[in-house]
């Protein structure tokens, strides 16, 4: 029977349940977690341990540093704070230069306190925030320390901003592009993620289901 901890590359579309679903079946072992969930609009490394003592290391992988390459909509907010949701055009829709931009995104690096997506698996009172959200309740997310590394702007093009994000763990860069579009005042939210690194695990080296 098939046991470690593998990074897997995953497409859009799937949750990072439906890949646990899928490796339980390819390798009939039950005792299998990911670290680390990536939403279904999102692709890259998950991380995946098969087997009851490699899914005891799933705390120690979650805690380890994170790379993301991110596309971010600028001009638009979203209910969901990705291409998921409701969008709501901004009327500040005048582009913004790339000096403004890089001055922006230089104001993230560090330690700073970012407020989780309403639409999160986070748990509230037993229940996961999305859940109450979608019932229509009022949903108050409380901010949260985290700590960004660096964020690289690879390309700029309005209203779209390409980014490379090295962070620790719990940052959301649903959050990361919609407080971008806040200081910015156009608005934005995520229009692509993929993960490209969780710790030692990279997505040159992750396996393909």
């Amino acid at each position: 029977m098939l046991q470690g901890i593998i990074g897997i590359n995953k497409p859009k579309g799937p949750t990072s349940h439906d890949i646990v679903d899928q490796v339980r079946r390819i390798t009939g072992e039950r005792k299998v977690g990911h670290a680390g969930t990536l939403d279904p609009l999102a692709s890259g490394v998950l991380v995946v341990a098969i087997g009851r003592e490699n899914t005891k290391k799933i705390s120690e992988i979650v805690k380890t540093e994170k790379e993301y390459i991110a596309k971010v909509k600028l001009g638009e907010t979203s209910t969901t704070d990705d291409g998921e949701g409701e969008k709501v055009k901004s009327s500040n829709v005048k582009g913004k230069s790339i000096e403004e931009i890089k001055q922006i995104l230089d104001g993230f690096v560090g330690e700073i306190e970012q407020i989780p997506p309403v639409y999160s698996a986070i748990k509230m009172k037993g229940k996961k925030a999305y859940e109450l959200a979608r019932q229509g309740k009022d949903v108050k997310m409380e901010p949260r320390k985290v700590f960004i590394k660096k964020i690289e702007l690879f390309k700029y093009e309005w209203p779209y901003l390409e980014i490379k994000v090295v962070c620790g763990p719990g940052v959301y860069i649903r959050s990361l592009a919609r407080d971008i579009g806040e200081k910015l005042g156009t608005g934005a939210y995520m229009a692509e993620l993929e993960r490209t690194r969780v710790g030692e695990f990279a997505i040159q080296d992750a396996v393909i289901l």
